[in-house]
C-alpha cells in the first residue's frame, strides 16, 4: 500500500502543476514522457489520461521549411504578434539529433529570443529518438501536455529535411510550409510531396529588392498547386509572402489558419481528422509496443538473430521469418519450417 501511495503521489503533483499551468512541473513533465524507462512510461501514460479531458482544444499548426529560410524569424514574430493578441503559445522544435546532443533547448531559445522571454510562451524541442515513430509517439504526447497547461496554439517546427515532416502533417491541424524566392529555380530545393501536404505556403523574406522575386515566386506556387490535388478535402492551399523581419504579411497569414479551421469545423473534416490522428496515434503506440515486447524476450531475441541470417542469406523468405517470430509471441500459428 506504502509502494501505491508512493506512486500515486507523484502523479497527482503532475496533474495539478500541470493544470495549473507551472512551467516547471510542465517541463518535469515532458521530461517523463521523454524518458524511456519503464516506470516512466507507465507513470506517463496515467497522466495523460488524468489530463485527457483537458486536451485538443488548441490550434495544432505544423511549420517546416528548407534550412535558411527564416524559420525561427517567423514563428518569433508570429509567436509575438499572437501573444500580443491574447494567445498563450508553446512552440515544439522537432530535434532529430538530441539523442546525441542531449537536446537544444538553449539554441531553441536563442533563435526566438524574443518569444523565449515572455510568460505566455513556452519553447521546448522534441527529440525524435532517431525514429519518426519518436516524433509521433512524443510529440504527439507533449503537444497533449502543453493543451492541458493551457496553451491555445501548439506550433510543431520541423528542421525542413527528411520525412519528419509528414510525421508531423499527420499530428497536426494546419501545415505550414516556408520557400524562399531568388535561388534560381523556385520550385527546387523542396521535396514535391511536401509541397503536396501544404495547407499554406508562405514565401519567407518579402522585403527590400527581394519584394519582385517573391511575387514571381508566389505566382509560380499558385500555379504548382492547381495542378495538385489539395492536401485538405474543400480547401486550396494559398499561397502568401510574409516578410518578419518588417512583420508584414503575418497576420494574413494567421486569418488564413483561421478560415481553414472555421471551414474545416463547419464540414465536419476537422472532427473527422482529429478522430482519425487518435486513432494512427494508438496504433503506433501499439507498432512500438510490439517490437519492445520482441526486443525483451531473450528467447525471441536470438531467434530474430538467427532468422535474419537465413533471411540474408536466401535461406527463408521475410513473410516466413515473421510468421515465426509472431507465432513465438503467441500472435498467430507457427510458420511452416523450411526442412531443405
Amino acid at each position: 500500500m506504502a509502494a501505491v501511495r508512493r506512486r500515486l503521489a507523484p502523479l497527482e503533483d503532475y496533474a495539478r502543476g500541470v493544470l495549473a499551468g507551472d512551467r516547471a512541473t510542465l517541463a518535469r513533465a515532458i521530461t517523463l514522457i521523454e524518458s524511456g524507462r519503464d516506470e516512466d512510461l507507465a507513470l506517463a501514460q496515467e497522466l495523460l489520461q488524468r489530463l485527457l479531458p483537458a486536451t485538443g482544444k488548441a490550434h495544432r499548426v505544423g511549420i517546416t521549411g528548407v534550412p535558411g529560410v527564416g524559420k525561427s524569424t517567423a514563428i518569433d514574430q508570429l509567436g509575438i504578434n499572437l501573444v500580443e493578441a491574447g494567445h498563450k503559445v508553446a512552440v515544439l522544435a522537432v530535434d532529430p539529433t538530441s539523442t546525441r546532443s542531449g537536446g537544444s533547448i538553449l539554441g531553441d531559445k536563442t533563435r526566438m529570443a524574443r518569444l523565449a522571454q515572455s510568460r505566455s510562451a513556452f519553447i521546448r524541442p522534441s527529440p525524435t529518438s532517431g525514429t519518426l515513430g519518436g516524433v509521433a509517439r512524443k510529440t504527439r504526447e507533449s503537444m497533449a501536455l502543453l493543451e492541458a497547461a493551457g496553451f491555445d496554439i501548439v506550433i510543431v517546427e520541423t528542421v525542413g529535411v527528411g520525412q519528419s515532416e509528414v510525421a508531423v502533417a499527420g499530428m497536426v491541424d494546419f501545415f505550414l510550409v516556408l520557400l524562399l524566392a531568388g535561388g534560381g529555380d523556385d520550385l527546387q530545393g523542396i521535396k514535391r510531396g511536401i509541397v503536396e501536404i501544404a495547407d499554406l505556403i508562405a514565401i519567407t523574406k518579402a522585403d527590400g529588392d527581394n519584394v519582385v522575386r517573391a511575387r514571381r515566386a508566389q505566382a509560380t506556387y499558385q500555379g504548382a498547386l492547381s495542378i495538385l490535388a489539395p492536401a485538405t478535402s474543400g480547401w486550396v492551399a494559398p499561397v502568401l509572402t510574409i516578410s518578419a523581419q518588417e512583420n508584414r504579411g503575418l497576420d494574413a497569414l494567421w486569418e488564413k489558419i483561421i478560415e481553414h479551421r472555421e471551414a474545416m469545423t463547419a464540414s465536419g473534416v476537422f472532427a473527422a481528422r482529429r478522430g482519425a490522428q487518435a486513432v494512427g496515434w494508438m496504433r503506433d503506440l501499439l507498432q512500438e509496443r510490439l517490437l519492445s515486447a520482441l526486443a525483451a524476450d531473450a528467447r525471441v531475441a536470438a531467434r530474430l538473430a538467427e532468422l535474419e541470417g537465413e533471411v540474408r542469406s536466401g535461406r527463408r523468405t521475410p513473410a516466413l521469418a515473421v510468421a515465426e517470430l509472431v507465432a513465438m509471441i503467441g500472435l498467430g500459428a507457427p510458420a511452416t519450417r523450411d526442412t531443405t
